[in-house]
């Protein structure tokens, strides 16, 4: 089953002050190999690269001057995104953001259901 759209609120908000300090530190981590479950493309946007959950989807970055970072979910072209593809996205990057980034920020939340922004299963 697809999860529904159309809620008010975007998917992952980190808020800091430096919200272009903790993406570019969050890609150094990834660049580095000190983040070894995540990678970014052209496009600056995250994907999960562990076997299981490889490309199922792609996290969007948004930077929401001096306020917080947003991401937003993207499917992939050829299938809709699930309610355990989306937790796993959602969860795993807090948890890595945790880990590795959490003096940029001082509060991070995400919605329980896919929302303005978020792009998880056909019109």
């Amino acid at each position: 089953m697809t999860v529904p759209r159309s809620y008010p609120f975007m998917a992952l908000h980190f808020k800091t002050s430096t919200p272009n300090k903790l993406l570019k530190a969050f890609k150094k981590a990834i660049d580095e190999k000190r983040i070894v479950t995540w990678a970014y493309d052209g496009d600056g946007d995250f994907t999960h690269t562990t076997e299981q959950w490889k490309n199922q989807a792609w996290l969007r970055p948004k930077v929401k001057k001096d306020e917080e970072l947003i991401l937003t979910i993207i499917k992939p072209q050829d299938k809709n995104i699930s309610s355990v593809i989306y937790a796993i996205y959602h969860g795993r990057f807090l948890e890595a953001m945790l880990t590795h980034c959490d003096l940029l920020f001082t509060r991070a939340s995400a919605t329980a259901l896919p929302s303005t922004g978020d792009v998880v299963g056909d019109e």
